[in-house]
């Protein structure tokens, strides 16, 4: 197999109008949460009457432009601003319709609030300046929770502040909160206890209501068949969030008093441990098992065998085993927890395990594995005993990988890092300089803070902390060459010889074009990482991938101006430890990349594999057919090579529509290009078994995420056989959900997009470094 792979399909670069596309649609979704958080309770009471809106460029379809539609009277605004925008349309009065509607409290300011109706104003005359001295005081007094309306027993304004004790005693006016009744209020009490006394007092009062009232409900009435459709609403949320909701927290007083509000009976956590937790397990069980079933053939795709950094919370983490089915559904399996280092012979057990607990005897339903580990030695192990088998290795992590090969194998990283440490070392352990620098954040940034320096230990195998050391020392240069200039980096200077060198290093323009490069590299290979964890490509896609990752390292190399060689000679290390011959097969099979020659006929691309890759090609297909097929298999493979596919067939496969949250063009039915060999290409007997079993094939295994709360709680009693069989049932009906909702996303990762707003919640429109539209 040759080193290089000449470009299989050229990939143009995004063009300006969908990079547009992307960051309007990325504000959107922004507005979107923050709305959604808003109506939940949890922001803005305006965002009940905003709601974001996409406006679409009528020559492209891509979206253009936000904007914040009233919901009362359908006006537009723009959304730059959205509490300005309800400053001056709701509160102002300009919205003809907001005063018909009830006003949230935060709306109301505090002095209206306060302020007594004309009606009651001479009821309080002789009382205002009590009641006002207790209601500022009340801002800094001790109030009881326990709230009720106050009796005439009892001086309203003895709760909202401290207790006053006057020796003249008169006989006031009050009205009751529930009625408006007017009611004589009795003198001033002095009560044994003090101020303290109150709250009990009013539970006395509260409790002699009740039982004089006791058939009064506070809450609304239900039926037991909405009650038990609500729990069971509530129990699905619960699972789903796999452990970022804790159980306890069903037994929060607050909860128990919303429950009461809706009108719900107190719940129990142990309810949701207990039998519905099982009859929900059971019942997602039941509706997998039927899919594989329903099946013809599978590929099982294990993630996790490479920790993700879940060292805070021991040396415990999942692995998460998943079924891809052909018609693009993928399924949660199982769980399994290992600790340490796992030896490749467990993991090649755990994996044949797998297989045979779905098909049992029938192992030749599962075409293969995709796993992030092993690939060497558990995977083609497997792939030697089972002949039919096609084990890959992950491309996620493959991509990632790359930035490790980098980090050791290039000299400009080699000398980025060791400047980079040498810097921020200086600036954070040295007090002068820390304190100078942090002077010149605040200047420059609104905000201080420190360089992010990793641990020893992680120096040497886990690049992503220095590459966050890099993003620091990058924003903060600004600060770092105004630190140079100040008085206290003169005086250090004159003491310590460290400080002449990391003052040349600042003034240094070439530290800052290595730092930049090493910092591109990386981000591109990470952006490309992160597009295979989002889009999960098919295995025919591999080779266009790197074919992309070496056109886009080339022209960094060319805007850097580092040599192509080394670089290269790195790509096709980790290129050629990936590589499956599966890669060419599925390439040349897959309909959707056929080429339209110049007669008009629809070819398979073979053109693009090196004479290597094409050998491969017909050693794969020999040896996932019979031997008695082998041959018939070949010929079939050269009429497909001559004659491809049927022009309104391929261009069928091939039709692209334009996703409308990326804006990206996708294929339109990514099952046609299997469907094609099932249903049109019936001719080829030998060839389109191979072809149905190959293209379906996932390049990833990245699939289901788990929650850290669950996995803390794991490492923390991982030993109880009660424990860990529980844990196994959330995390199965957890990933059965979201794997359902193609989610493949955590709820801590999405918390951290939304706090990573500077500004809160109008900062989605401000975003640093964001693209202006």
């Amino acid at each position: 197999m040759a080193a290089t792979n000449t470009t299989a399909q050229p990939v143009d670069s995004a063009s300006a109008d969908e990079l547009t596309a992307k960051a309007v649609h990325k504000r959107y979704e922004g507005l979107v949460t923050v709305r959604t958080k808003a109506i939940k309770g949890k922001g803005a009471w305006y965002w009940t009457h905003l709601e974001p809106i996409l406006v679409h460029n009528n020559d492209t379809g891509l979206p253009k432009a936000v904007k914040l539609r009233c919901s009362l009277c359908d006006a537009v605004f723009s959304a730059s601003n959205p509490s300005r925008t309800a400053s001056e349309h709701l509160k102002r009065g300009t919205c003809p319709n907001f005063n018909s509607v009830a006003k949230p409290i935060s709306s109301v300011s505090p002095t209206s609030a306060i302020m007594p109706s004309p009606s009651s104003s001479s009821v309080h005359h002789n009382n205002r300046k009590r009641s006002s001295s207790s209601a500022a005081a009340g801002s800094g007094g001790a109030a009881s929770s326990y709230q009720v309306p106050p009796l005439a027993i009892v001086d309203p304004s003895r709760f909202s502040g401290e207790l006053t004790y006057s020796s003249a005693v008169s006989a006031t006016t009050m009205v009751t909160a529930g009625t408006g009744a007017m009611l004589p209020q009795q003198p001033h009490l002095m009560l044994s206890g003090g101020k303290e006394d109150l709250g009990a007092l009013a539970m006395l009062e509260d409790s002699v209501k009740k039982l004089k009232s006791p058939k009064t409900s506070p809450g609304p009435t239900l039926s037991k068949t909405q009650i038990d459709s609500a729990l069971d609403y509530l129990a699905d949320w619960v699972y789903d969030s796999c452990g970022s909701v804790s159980l306890s927290s069903l037994e929060h007083p607050k909860f128990r008093d919303f429950l009461n509000q809706v009108g719900l009976p107190a719940i129990s956590r142990r309810e949701f441990t207990g039998a519905r937790l099982d009859a929900k397990f059971e019942e997602a069980k039941a509706e997998s098992e039927a899919r594989i079933r329903d099946a013809m053939f599978f590929q099982i795709a294990s993630d996790g065998w490479k920790p993700k950094n879940y060292g805070a919370f021991g040396e415990e983490y999942l692995v998460s085993l998943t079924v891809n089915l052909p018609n693009g559904t993928s399924l949660y399996r199982r769980a399994v927890f290992v600790t340490g280092s796992v030896p490749s012979k467990y993991a090649e057990d755990v994996l044949w395990e797998t297989i045979t607990g779905i098909c049992g005897n029938a192992a030749q339903q599962c075409v293969g594995i995709v796993a992030d580990k092993f690939k060497a030695k558990a995977l083609k192990n497997l792939e030697n005993q089972n002949p039919w088998m096609v084990n890959l290795s992950c491309q996620y992590q493959g991509f990632n990988s790359l930035i490790k090969d980098f980090s050791k194998e290039l000299q400009l990283f080699r000398t980025v890092t060791e400047n980079s440490l040498k810097l921020a070392n200086f600036v954070n352990y040295k007090s002068q300089i820390r304190n100078s620098f942090q002077k010149y954040q605040l200047q420059e940034h609104g905000h201080a803070w420190l360089i992010r320096v990793p641990l020893r230990a992680f120096e040497t195998f886990n690049f992503g902390a220095l590459y966050t050391m890099i993003e620091d020392i990058l924003s903060s240069a600004r600060a770092l060459q105004l630190v140079l200039l100040d008085d206290s980096f003169k005086i250090v200077a004159m003491e310590d010889p460290i400080a002449g060198e990391v003052s040349d290093m600042i003034r240094d323009v070439g530290f800052w074009n290595e730092l930049e490069a090493v910092h591109t590299l990386v981000k591109l290979v990470k952006d490309m990482a992160h597009e295979i964890e989002t889009d999960r490509p098919l295995v025919g896609q591999c080779l266009s991938l790197w074919d992309e990752l070496r056109a886009k390292v080339k022209d960094w190399c060319s805007k850097f101006h580092i040599a192509e060689g080394p670089v290269e000679k790195v790509i096709e290390w980790r290129f050629k430890k990936n590589y499956h011959p599966a890669w060419a097969a599925a390439y040349i099979l897959d309909p959707l990349y056929l080429i339209r020659d110049t007669s008009g006929k629809y070819l398979p691309p073979f053109k693009y594999l090196t004479p290597e890759q094409e050998k491969d090609v017909d050693k794969l297909i020999t040896r996932l057919v019979s031997r008695e097929e082998a041959h018939i298999a070949l010929m079939e493979l050269m009429k497909w090579r001559t004659e491809g596919l049927d022009p309104v067939y391929a261009r069928a496969v091939q039709m692209k529509d334009r996703d409308p949250i990326t804006g990206k063009m996708r294929i339109a039915n990514p099952q046609s290009s299997r469907l094609v060999w099932e249903t049109y290409l019936t001719e080829f007997k030998s060839l389109g078994k191979v072809a149905v079993r190959l293209i379906f094939l996932h390049a990833t295994s990245r699939g289901f995420k788990c929650n850290w709360s669950l996995l803390r709680w794991v490492c923390a009693h991982g030993h109880s056989r009660v424990g860990l069989d529980r844990a196994q049932k959330l995390i199965f009906i957890a990933a059965h959900s979201k794997l359902e909702r193609r989610d493949f996303s955590s709820d801590e990762e999405k918390d951290a997009e939304l706090f990573a707003l500077a500004n809160g919640e109008d900062d989605v429109l401000n975003e640093k470094n964001s693209t202006k539209i």
